[in-house]
């Protein structure tokens, strides 16, 4: 028997002896339904400024790569420190396919998608075998193995220049209504990733890979199948960052390799996980907003920026240690979203 109820804090779902709840009193949905809304006004706010727009375009990249890396982080118990490789091969498998062999960009997508699974799927038995200092040194190492190869093979990628004239995502005739149309993507974008990651840390596969990262050895010990998490909590938030890397190429319609694959574009990466609140999901749209405005706000300067912005970055380190999300947990301090229960009758 299927029945369905609406009551005044929730859903309720009953299939045969099973009963699932999903709460939907206000204090679960409504901070995060302002910040989307919030995130959706904004653009109309700066629309005349093409530089604005492209910044916190940009920002939400920025966040939907955090966001992947956070999970992965949580995941594996382990901090990659080489999340560039897969934007890498995202953004190069995107740009040499459309200019190369004339594909669009829902086929480069779609081959994106599977070369990042590929890679993912090779590598991921580092996880297994590596460990502290020995997996992030492997990490770090393998984008700048892939930098090292755009410069070999410059002919094909086209060294530091980078590859140029990729096609667009979309051509709305109006660069104004391009930009706009860019950022509602990258937000869409980021917030199914968000969704996504939410959903998943919330289900028992969340439970399975907070017990991993809590303790290896434990989690064994009440069934957990820990290599199997662990290989699949390196594989998916790989594809979404190949998938960032994709976004990239069409959006900007350039990648270069010096820029994407290099050790400030880690920096700034591993600096919002932390920033916004050591791998918190919601800390990492935060933490990808502010080095956002602080990159393109400390440009002003000119080229002393490229002193200050680090400097600025290792300070907010170190005045925040639980992060900018932290701050605002310490007054919430109740995770105030849905959960879903099944009981028996």
């Amino acid at each position: 028997m299927v029945s369905l109820e609406f009551r005044r804090d929730r859903i309720v779902f009953r299939y045969g002896d099973q009963k699932y709840e999903w709460v939907i009193e206000p204090r679960y949905w409504r901070n995060p339904v302002i910040g989307a809304l919030v995130l959706m006004v904004l653009p109309f706010l700066v629309y005349q400024y093409p530089n604005i727009l492209t910044m916190i375009t940009t920002a939400n990249i920025y966040a939907a790569i955090a966001i992947m890396l956070s999970l992965q982080t949580i995941g594996t118990a382990r901090l990659n420190f080489g999340p560039q490789f897969y934007v890498g091969i995202g953004g190069y498998t995107a740009a040499l396919l459309n200019l190369y062999f004339g594909l669009n960009s829902a086929l480069t997508l779609i081959v994106t998608i599977l070369v990042s699974l590929l890679f993912a799927f090779l590598i991921s038995p580092i996880v297994l075998i590596a460990r502290g200092l020995y997996f992030a040194l492997i990490t770090l190492i393998l984008p700048l193995i892939f930098l090292e190869i755009t410069f070999v093979y410059g002919d094909i990628f086209r060294g530091e220049s980078g590859l140029s004239g990729i096609a667009p995502l979309l051509n709305l005739g109006s660069v104004s209504w391009n930009y706009l149309a860019y950022y509602f993507l990258s937000l869409a974008m980021m917030l199914i990733y968000l969704l996504v990651v939410d959903k998943t840390m919330r289900s028992r596969y969340g439970l399975a890979m907070a017990a991993i990262n809590d303790n290896e050895d434990v989690a064994r010990t009440v069934g957990v199948n820990v290599n199997k998490y662990k290989i699949l909590s390196y594989v998916i938030p790989s594809v979404g960052m190949g998938v960032a890397g994709w976004f990239i190429a069409h959006t900007f319609r350039t990648f270069a390799g010096i820029t994407y694959l290099s050790l400030d574009f880690m920096v700034k990466i591993l600096l919002m996980i932390i920033i916004g609140g050591r791998a918190s999901i919601y800390g990492s749209i935060v933490g990808g907003y502010f080095v956002a405005f602080l990159e393109e706000g400390l440009r002003t300067l000119g080229p002393i920026n490229y002193v200050v912005f680090p400097l600025t970055l290792i300070l907010c380190v170190y005045m925040l240690p639980e992060g900018l999300w932290g701050l605002y947990h310490k007054r919430h301090y109740r995770d105030y979203y849905p959960k879903l229960r099944v009981r028996r009758r």
